[in-house]
């Protein structure tokens, strides 16, 4: 396989990218990211064979900072992605700073799209991306939070939230006047949030009339939320919202949560540092609880049907049973993504960032195990694109 780089044709000729989110190896300077790059990013490389791989950058607002106001950082920072066989045509924006926090849980939603930090950071991160772009790549992406989390987000911070985003797409329209780089941004809707479904991104994205920010379809998050991959794909292309962006990632899924053996299965991901929003269908529509330990300790989740929990689980080895994870989804929502006669995104990312929030037994031990663990994870979905009738490229 030496000599191929993780980019795919599809049948229809166009050019399909697939990386890995860097946010698993969390850095806050950068420093940290270049050290990301050598001790991680690189040595995933090597194990899968390839010439080159992308990666989804993650970049904290200091390590943003210190690429935007130093030039010759970022020209730094773009020959050693060259020199060690790396390239990045995605962003994460989601993350503001604190993600390797030993407690992340809401922090991870501030700022906001209704808090000035969040519209000058995506915009650095946009101008940032430009630079860092392949020389034969002309579009890059960035995901970022789902407007705000739900409890945030009234009509005062939906308005502001909304000249935001028309300020972004100004500015990204300008940045490729600028520099010759188309830059979407794509909003990623993720339980608890203002905009939790694909279905609630609708109304705020048709306002903006922007094809310069649409939705980025978290697999994980689709499912947590009962979504139906191929309505929901469907009811974004018929309302004309883009969709710049897919996180390939599985969810936790217990069929029969009132059963003391699957609870105390369940109990082993409860853990400080992550929101593990956890959900259920009911007759009457979805229900749910802000973290796993409230459904497992209440009343408030029903459990005579399957909960689905966001744990981003490896995709590669579903927990042991009586669990189970939701890649059945992935495989349904990338059918959908690319495997008609034309893609509707060209930008794939697998994020499994809680490889160190496992339960203990299931962590990897060292910097080699994980970096087993996440060359598995894309040899899974190269398999997955392949039997799509996508063509690695050279």
């Amino acid at each position: 396989m030496r000599g191929r780089r993780m980019r795919f044709r599809h049948p229809d000729g166009t050019t399909v990218h697939l990386a890995y989110c860097t946010n698993v190896h969390p850095a806050e300077t950068l420093d940290g990211v270049l050290a990301q790059l050598r001790d991680h990013c690189e040595p995933v490389r090597r194990r899968l064979g390839r010439d080159r791989l992308g990666i989804g950058l993650w970049l904290a607002k200091d390590a943003a900072r210190a690429l935007t106001t130093d030039p010759a950082a970022l020209r730094g920072l773009r020959r050693e992605l060259d020199r060690r066989g790396l390239e990045v045509v995605t962003l994460n924006g989601f993350p503001y700073e604190g993600f390797g926090a030993d407690e992340v849980k809401h922090r991870v939603y501030r700022p906001d799209w209704s808090e000035p930090e969040r519209l000058a950071h995506t915009t650095a991160l946009a101008r940032l991306l430009a630079g860092l772009l392949p020389d034969d790549v002309t579009e890059g992406t960035i995901s970022t939070l789902p407007l705000a989390w739900r409890t945030r987000h009234g009509p005062t911070a939906a308005a502001t939230a909304h000249t935001a985003l028309t300020t972004l797409a100004e500015r990204l329209a300008a940045l490729e006047q600028l520099t010759g780089k188309t830059i979407r941004v794509a909003l990623e809707p993720e339980p608890g949030c203002a905009v939790e479904t694909t279905a609630d991104a609708l109304a705020p994205l048709t306002a903006l009339a922007s094809d310069r920010i649409g939705v980025c379809i978290d697999t994980c998050h689709l499912a947590t939320s009962f979504e139906d991959p191929g309505p929901a794909l469907t009811a974004l292309t018929q309302a004309r919202v883009p969709i710049p962006k897919a996180q390939l990632s599985a969810a936790l899924h217990a069929e029969e949560p009132h059963l003391p053996d699957v609870r105390a299965a369940l109990a082993a991901f409860a853990e400080p540092r992550f929101l593990h929003q956890t959900r259920t269908r009911t007759a009457t529509g979805l229900r749910g609880t802000d973290d796993l330990p409230e459904a497992l300790t209440g009343t408030a989740l029903p459990d005579s049907r399957p909960w689905r929990a966001h744990f981003h689980v490896p995709l590669h080895t579903p927990p042991a049973p009586p669990l189970t994870s939701t890649l059945p989804v992935l495989r349904e929502t990338l059918t959908h993504l690319v495997g008609g006669p034309a893609p509707l995104t060209r930008h794939l990312e697998v994020e499994t960032y809680t490889w160190q929030a496992l339960p203990p037994a299931l962590r990897p031990r060292n910097r080699t195990q994980l970096a087993e663990g996440i060359a598995a994870e894309l040899t899974l979905a190269r398999e997955l694109l392949t039997d799509l009738g996508l063509k690695e490229l050279p």
